[in-house]
């Protein structure tokens, strides 16, 4: 039943062309996808040196890309959806302080400009969560349906939730992410650009949109995923939080402020992990298990996240469906299944290639060689 009542009020994209909206998306859909396409062939295609220009200034067009079409989309779903100006402009500023420091970082990554940039992001994503808890005081708390009768909003468990799966994540990308360098290096720094940017312009290749947010995308996790692959779980899990930022300020649903770092940081930086398996030697010969299994382990940290966030935020949706918080959550958020399956086929068949697999493994940290007796 609520499957059926899911699907019936969900957007399928991208066969909608009803207005000029879905119109642009659709076209976004194709150039989204030429340009994947474009960019996976010219990084198996070219070498050395021409590859490594490839890739510095592919940095530069994915990001361009992605920031283009994300604030199209959100000044668009601000006019048209009318998001409240409290959380659309600290938000924008948020994704614009990002995109300014990656541009800064491609050409400077000094130790203070490190710091700055990152004082400046930290700020806006300070005054993000401020705004945010502002918003929930003045038009949530003691509203009548998120806090009513038949449900509530259970803050002291959402901040419990969101702390201790802060620590789960941040422990096993440590844990996972031993031997990997600890800095950002010009490659590192140049392929996260390029990775976040690929999978932020594939969230919105959206197969459809499910109500109370949530959409199955053309494997748009997967570049952050392989991500994690060549330069291990801690630089993913850094990226997967940026990616998860871009997320909230591309379709927004926030009701509390530690809703929003379960469903949008939290989650998205456990996409992160999916590398963890990348260096266990007894499966060096079927890379495509390697990839496979943290996948499978990343999208259910995800799930997990979505699925606390739903049940102590978003009980009244459960009332209006006459279930319980938690099977209605469960059920709901399911939708991560399909998402993490699409790319987790995807990225097998990549894995299968010889030849993307020799270049993905040239990040790993080099092996110290054996000592010979002389």
């Amino acid at each position: 039943m609520l499957l059926n009542s899911l699907l019936a009020e969900t957007v399928w994209y991208p066969v909608l062309f009803d207005s000029p909206l879905n119109i642009a998306r659709g076209i976004a859909f194709w150039l989204t996808i030429a340009l994947a396409v474009g960019f996976v062939l010219g990084a198996l295609l070219l070498k050395g040196d021409g590859r490594r220009k490839f890739l510095h200034y592919s940095t530069f067009c994915a990001v361009g890309y992605a920031c283009a079409v994300a604030l199209m989309f959100l000044i668009w779903t601000f006019v048209d959806d009318g998001i409240v100006t409290m959380l659309f402009v600290p938000l924008l500023i948020l994704i614009l302080a990002i995109a300014a420091s990656t541009v800064v970082l491609a050409f400077n990554r000094t130790k203070k400009v490190l710091i700055a940039l990152g004082c400046i992001v930290g700020a806006a994503a300070l005054a993000a969560l401020v705004c945010m808890g502002v918003f929930y005081a003045q038009k949530i708390d003691g509203d009548g349906y998120y806090n009513s009768d038949n449900a509530s909003v259970n803050q002291v468990v959402l901040y419990v939730c969101a702390a201790a799966l802060i620590v789960v994540v941040v422990a096993l990308g440590f844990l996972f992410g031993k031997g990997s360098r600890k800095d950002f290096d010009t490659k590192s720094i140049s392929y996260a650009g390029v990775c976040i940017a690929m999978s932020f312009a594939l969230s919105y290749v959206r197969f459809f949109k499910l109500p109370q947010g949530g959409s199955v995308t053309l494997a748009s996790l997967l570049p952050l995923m392989i991500y994690s692959y060549m330069f291990g779980t801690r630089k993913g899990v850094f990226a997967g939080l940026i990616y998860g930022i871009l997320q909230a300020v591309q379709d927004p649903y926030i009701i509390h402020p530690a809703q929003f770092l379960l469903d949008y940081p939290i989650a998205f930086s456990a996409i992160g992990l999916a590398g963890m398996f990348a260096n266990v030697k007894k499966l060096d010969k079927l890379p495509q298990v390697q990839f496979a299994l943290g996948a499978v382990a990343a999208g259910a940290l995800r799930y997990l996240s979505h699925v606390l966030s739903g049940v102590f935020a978003f009980s009244a949706y459960a009332a209006d469906a006459g279930m319980g918080a938690w099977v209605y959550s469960l059920s709901y958020n399911s939708f991560v299944f399909v998402d993490i399956a699409i790319a987790i086929a995807v990225g097998i068949v990549v894995f299968s290639s010889k030849t993307f697999v020799k270049q993905v493994r040239k990040f790993r940290p080099a092996e110290p060689k054996e000592e010979t007796a002389e």
